[in-house]
């Protein structure tokens, strides 16, 4: 990440802890990773879904993974998952 991309998030984030607070900002981050609704997390800081979804951007990254059943693994050859 570039010294100006890592100011920004700095500023944004300082920003957000100045205007709604830093257990809010948690409270944020716990909601993001359950992946909770963008309309859910939005109620609950009575601000908007876009707003929800740009301190989402600017804030971390989504990470997505692929997991197949287990019959497909088995019917695959593949080893069953812990």
């Amino acid at each position: 990440m570039s010294h100006s991309r890592t100011r920004t998030l700095a500023r944004m984030a300082a920003n957000f802890v100045q205007q709604y607070g830093r257990p809010r900002l948690r409270r944020l981050i716990r909601l993001l990773q359950r992946n909770e609704s963008g309309q859910l997390i939005a109620r609950e800081l009575e601000v908007s879904r876009e707003r929800v979804r740009q301190w989402k951007n600017a804030f971390g990254k989504s990470v997505y993974r692929f997991e197949a059943h287990a019959e497909v693994r088995r019917l695959a050859g593949l080893k069953p998952r812990p």
